[in-house]
């Protein structure tokens, strides 16, 4: 045969999309599952015409799920970023956004028992990318994720079912801290010197004022998405934060670890007309901030960077504190181009660490059936 055939599930989680596969379904070698990857998301055309991705970095996404090692559990998965336009697997980081689908994947394929009548279940996973579980309230109805519901979730026109996301103890994963440079630091990027607050919660980020790289409030509100010099900057940024961090040991190392740390531009709350043409106003943020992702500005704001940043707006000292404005309660709301999200998050006492944070996604499985590979490319 041309093509081989191989079981796969195809799910939106939050404003993500990935290809679901089960760990018993791939080869075991793991070149052989890279090339099944790179060949059902295609990695080769810049829009991906070839394949299940569709050219952006929020929808070239793999998750395979396998079975836990621990009875704590439901399951056990991991999560990997596709390159577009180079043949680029990437499992360093996590995905936010599609926590909710594994949620809901763990209840559509029978991974937890469902007492009868029930509306609702509590599902944990362990995801291997950052060595943390994830605690999940799924909806359920007919014995599956209830995709139905009224929570309105910004980047998603259809209202969906809430699917609670809680992480504990999410710092320092990656670089084992959660401020391994300290609240602020003061980065040497060619002859230029940049402040910066370097975050790890769930994932890295690195975290620069707007106004520090010559942004208006009227500039960083317009399509950054053409602004090369810009990206190409905001680049050279990441990249001597991965060294500066400990992330990475050289600059190699640090080009060929493309999805962290991620990098994002801050500003204190302004009022703005989001991306879906509504009004946020300053009074309903803490903070806006625009990401990027893989070289391209992030049409929305990834789940894991929504983590990040409502935890970097209430660590003592960081830049993202100093021009947030403080807000009563544990729900943190967030300022991004397509509006507004609320992250739930409890600090420690000293405000240097974080005890959990929690987001609310949707989730719906949009096909499940078989994908095909060639089997020569």
């Amino acid at each position: 045969m041309a093509q081989m055939r191989v079981k796969a599930s195809v799910y939106r989680g939050g404003t993500s999309r990935g290809v679901f596969f089960h760990s018993d379904d791939l080869p075991k070698e793991e070149e052989e599952q890279h090339r099944i990857f790179l060949n059902v998301l295609d990695s080769v055309n810049n829009n991906q015409i070839n394949g299940l991705g569709s050219g952006t970095s929020h929808t070239s996404k793999v998750v395979v799920m396998s079975p836990p090692n621990d009875e704590s559990v439901h399951m056990n998965y991991t999560f990997y970023q596709i390159g577009i336009e180079h043949d680029h697997v990437d499992a360093h980081g996590t995905c936010g956004n599609l926590m909710g689908a594994v949620g809901a994947y763990v209840v559509d394929e029978g991974y937890v028992d469902l007492p009868e009548g029930a509306t609702s279940v509590e599902v944990r996973v362990f995801n291997t990318n950052i060595n943390r579980v994830i605690a999940m309230t799924v909806p359920v109805e007919d014995g599956e994720y209830a995709v139905v519901g009224d929570y309105d979730m910004a980047g998603v026109k259809q209202k969906g079912g809430r699917i609670e996301v809680k992480m504990m103890h999410p710092g320092g994963s990656k670089l084992g801290a959660t401020m391994p440079l300290g609240p602020v630091h003061s980065l040497k990027v060619g002859d230029e010197t940049y402040e910066v607050s370097v975050v790890d919660i769930v994932n890295p980020f690195v975290y620069v004022r707007a106004k520090d790289l010559g942004l208006t409030t009227e500039r960083l509100l317009s399509d950054l998405r053409e602004d090369r010099p810009l990206i190409e900057k905001l680049e050279e940024i990441r990249l001597a934060a991965s060294i500066a961090s400990g992330l990475t040991k050289t600059m190699e190392e640090a080009l060929d670890s493309q999805t962290i740390p991620k990098i994002a531009l801050v500003h204190e709350p302004i009022t703005y007309t989001n991306s879906k043409g509504d009004v946020t106003n300053a009074s309903d943020i803490v903070i806006y901030s625009k990401m990027v992702s893989m070289q391209k500005i992030h049409r929305t704001y990834a789940g894991s960077g929504l983590y990040n940043l409502a935890a970097a707006s209430s660590l003592k000292g960081t830049i993202v504190e100093q021009l947030a404005h403080s807000i009563e309660g544990e729900l943190i709301p967030i300022g991004h181009p397509e509006g507004r999200a609320e992250v739930r998050l409890q600090m420690n006492a000293s405000r240097d660490d974080v005890v959990y944070v929690g987001l609310d996604r949707t989730a719906r499985r949009i096909m499940k059936g078989e994908v095909y590979v060639p089997n020569d490319q």
